[in-house]
């Protein structure tokens, strides 16, 4: 029988990492599983794929993004498991909630580093085994954040963008070597990196970014109610593994590809209101000097209270007030 083709995912512990990993051992690839604690998550994945420990299909690496030495011992544990992989997919990543101003440096730094500069260093310690083997496919795995830079989220979005340039141009470097890179641009997945730790919130709801973060804040709750499972994620992952072009970035859900169409289209203006309406904030200029403007749903209430008879608001007070009661029940 054939040798089964080889793929890296790092961040194969939770989330979509962990989804991938599950869904390509299925599918018939050794999967070398990257990430921070094995002996915590390794025993995770066997449960899910249904592996025994003897499963020469199924490898644990240990890998910290903001440690070099790792990296080092990390890339030396999987050349010597498996020779040069086929296919090496960066999905570790955290995310970040709070703006420019809120966000302390540390923040960014450790963004960055398991975002860009920890999977440049793993890449660049084993494409010298991959060049030679003269195939092969890197995939960095991206979000709607790293198409266009994202209000609240500022340092994800630009360690997104971060890893998308770098993939661009290394994509042109390596294929004459018969390597190529896709960059997948993830839509909203319900994933581990939304709902813990592996989100910094820096968020000051009592600052002057208040109005802002409780409109974004309602928003993206309602928002995530859309949010996909991570196995579905893993359909446009084996269509990257597919790939044989030097370049190629591929929407991985309806929202993510609808935003690439649009970014294709509208001009940066036309994306930066779209971005500005979609999350709720206020026209430029209407903060100062402490405003607060009201959202949607306060002007309309306004407005009610204006138009209204008073026994008809008062009557809709108190079918409010019994709903809110009844739901606390």
């Amino acid at each position: 029988m054939a040798e089964p083709r080889t793929v890296v995912i790092t961040g194969a512990s939770r989330g979509l990492g962990f989804a991938s990993a599950v869904r390509l051992h299925r599918e018939g690839w050794r999967v070398v599983a990257a990430m921070r604690t094995p002996d915590l998550g390794l025993p995770l994945l066997r449960v899910a794929i249904g592996a025994d420990e003897g499963d020469d299909r199924l490898i644990g690496v240990q890998l910290d993004l903001l440690d070099p030495a790792s990296i080092s011992a990390a890339a030396k544990a999987i050349e010597e498991a498996v020779g040069a992989p086929y296919a090496l997919v960066h999905n570790a990543g955290i995310s970040a909630a709070g703006m420019v101003e809120e966000a302390d440096m540390t923040l960014w730094q450790n963004m960055f580093a398991t975002s860009v500069l920890g999977p440049v260093a793993l890449t660049q310690a084993l494409l010298p085994s991959m060049r030679a083997a003269g195939e092969g496919r890197i995939i960095l795995v991206s979000s709607a954040a790293g198409v266009r830079g994202q209000p609240g989220t500022a340092p994800y979005s630009a360690a997104k963008g971060a890893l998308e340039r770098w993939g661009e141009s290394m994509g042109c470097e390596i294929a004459p070597f018969g390597l190529g890179v896709t960059v997948l641009v993830a839509g909203m997945y319900d994933t581990a990196i939304i709902t813990d730790a592996g989100t910094i919130d820096d968020r000051d709801f009592g600052g002057p970014y208040a109005r802002l973060h409780h409109t974004m804040n309602t928003r993206g709750r309602a928002a995530m109610k859309l949010a996909r499972p991570p196995e579905k994620f893993t359909d446009g992952l084996l269509k990257a593994l597919d790939d044989r072009v030097p370049f190629r970035r591929r929407g991985v859900g309806a929202d993510a590809s609808m935003l690439l169409a649009a970014n294709r289209i509208l001009p940066s203006s036309g994306m930066h209101h779209v971005s500005r309406v979609v999350l709720g904030i206020p026209r430029q200029g209407s903060m100062r000097d402490g405003a607060w403007p009201l959202t949607v749903g306060q002007r309309a209430m306004v407005f009610a209270a204006r138009v209204l008879p008073q026994p008809v608001l008062q009557r809709l007070a108190a079918l409010a007030a019994k709903r809110k009661g009844s739901q606390g029940d």
